[in-house]
């Protein structure tokens, strides 16, 4: 039984992930649909935006184009997982052997046309790109999951991008599949999770795009959170008071952790495969939400869209 307040949004998703909230409907990504869809919040119907192909596995809202365009930056895997039924839940397997690696795509929402941006950094393919998020200069932290000890351990887990498609760099290494990424309300620090090892690292953002520079495998990370055993780490947001708010496998639900790391709790849910979370400034009913407490959760085993009662202020996200 779960301690949030929660009601059904939409079900029959195709595994949804990267929730963005917006007036009337939330964006998301449906990774076995391949899709960037749009879910409305007051009859739960989903239509599709655009056909990404491969598996769009995060999305966010980026800078406006030059005549005002809309933009949903998206991480696609490239079908990096295979699907499974197992007992009515749908669950991603093991990397297919046709799999060659993800991107990073952008989607104009009034017209639905995707344009790949990145699909390599340094002239190394990305492997299977996961989630990503902007800071206020306009550029955008992403995540690749593919990178693991036993693949591809020499690229990078986590990068910066340019929203215009001029420049990605690679900032981190040694990750072992990373997962979700999120900033700090000040922007100052930067979150990563790593999904198999239950783990939450953090940086210090120097400047938009830069890591203030440590020897380590990880460049400097510090380990915010390390979970109990049997619980796996996905997609992540920062809520308003700075807790990190990670989705967690397993034992289903939201993990949140203090920002400073020394307090944390388990929201459990009823789907053991929640993958990510966002905050909105209006509940499914319509109503304002000014403190943003209205979140929005990604059920994917069982292809759900759930509202939660969150129990601190949200926070909206900068594009």
């Amino acid at each position: 039984m779960s301690d949030l307040e929660t009601r059904p949004v939409a079900d029959g998703l195709q595994f949804p992930e990267g929730p963005i909230a917006t007036d009337g409907s939330v964006v998301l990504v449906e990774l076995q649909r391949g899709s960037l869809s749009r879910v409305d919040l007051a009859t739960g119907a989903t239509t599709v935006i655009a056909a990404c192909g491969g598996a769009p596995n995060g999305a966010a809202l980026g800078p406006p184009g030059p005549d005002g365009e809309q933009y949903v930056y998206v991480c696609n895997n490239g079908g990096f997982f295979e699907w499974h039924d197992v007992g009515g839940l749908t669950v991603p397997g093991a990397c297919p052997p046709e799999h060659t690696g993800g991107s990073i795509q952008r989607v104009d929402l009034g017209s639905g046309e995707v344009v790949t941006l990145y699909d390599a950094c340094d002239g190394a393919a990305l492997v299977a790109p996961n989630d990503l998020v902007f800071d206020d200069a306009g550029g955008f932290w992403f995540t690749d999951h593919g990178v693991s000890a036993d693949r591809c351990p020499e690229r990078p887990g986590l990068l910066y991008a340019q929203a215009d498609g001029s420049s990605i760099t690679a900032m981190a290494g040694g990750l072992e599949g990373a997962n979700g990424v999120g900033l700090s309300p000040r922007g100052d620090r930067v979150y990563v999770s790593e999904t198999h090892h239950g783990r939450i690292w953090e940086w210090t953002v120097v400047e938009p795009g830069v890591l203030e520079q440590v020897d380590g495998a990880r460049a400097g990370a510090r380990l915010l959170f390390d979970a109990p055993e049997g619980h796996l780490f996905d997609s992540l947001a920062v809520d308003g008071d700075g807790w990190v708010c990670v989705a967690t496998l397993g034992q289903g639900g939201i993990t949140a952790v203090a920002p400073d790391g020394s307090a944390s709790e388990h929201h459990p849910l009823d789907d053991p495969l929640v993958t990510n979370i966002c905050f909105a400034a209006t509940t499914p009913d319509g109503d304002d939400d000014p403190e943003r407490r209205t979140a929005y959760i990604t059920c994917s085993g069982t292809g759900r869209l759930i509202a939660a009662r969150w129990p601190r202020p949200g926070r909206a996200l900068v594009h």
